[in-house]
């Protein structure tokens, strides 16, 4: 992580996990199989499409059903060589979308940061983390999010969720976010381009702003 000019493990756990993210705890684990009504999983799919000019797109498929939500994401376009911190967002007050910055830009720097998209997408219910837990606690568990060698993430995993999550999944009501954007073009996640986090000090706002956004619908 020798790319991520910043603490890491103290002020990554405060950062998605802080009072505007923080929801119910979802475990990781093994394999999905049906629905609540034992009927095979229908599958959602999203767009991802940039934000914050990072030029990251993508696709995601999630297949909910029995408590578990089999994940797929392929992205291109994101910064190489760092961690991207990936989520599936719902909330009930959220209008479950992607934020514009035409209209969630709230201070008008021509920057959407992550506090600024929590409304439109809502507070992290899955952390889609590599190894270990999946729940929001490990929201920026950085050393446990995919990095991108060559600008492309590959992820696929099979986490155990909550009927909510698998509910909000098939009502079109559940949205996923990659973060990480390199605005000065260096390389790594610096201070020197737009400052610290906005939620986390400790932080460059570089390794938490969004970088592509896109809303989960069954076709």
């Amino acid at each position: 992580m020798q790319h991520l000019k910043t603490k890491t493990a103290a002020g990554g756990a405060a950062l998605f996990a802080s009072a505007a993210l923080a929801a119910t705890l979802i475990p990781g684990s093994a394999v999905a199989h049906g629905n609540d009504d034992g009927a095979r999983p229908e599958a959602a799919h999203a767009r991802l499409n940039s934000l914050n000019n990072s030029g990251a797109t993508g696709r995601a498929e999630v297949h909910a059903g029995f408590r578990r939500l089999h994940i797929e994401v392929d992205a291109r376009g994101v910064v190489k060589r760092l961690p991207h911190a990936m989520h599936i967002h719902f909330g009930a007050e959220a209008p479950h979308e992607c934020p514009t910055a035409a209209m969630d830009d709230t201070n008008r720097d021509f920057r959407l940061t992550t506090s600024e998209g929590v409304p439109a997408y809502g507070p992290v219910r899955v952390s889609l983390t590599t190894p270990g837990d999946t729940s929001p606690a490990s929201a920026l568990a950085v050393d446990r999010f995919a990095t991108a060698p060559r600008g492309h993430i590959h992820y696929e995993r099979t986490p155990k969720s909550q009927r909510q999550v698998v509910r909000a999944i098939h009502r079109g009501k559940a949205v996923v976010v990659i973060h990480g954007v390199d605005y000065n073009g260096n390389g790594t996640y610096d201070f020197e381009s737009a400052g610290k986090s906005d939620l986390d000090p400790s932080l460059p706002v570089e390794a938490t702003d969004p970088a592509t956004c896109g809303v989960l619908r069954l076709r």
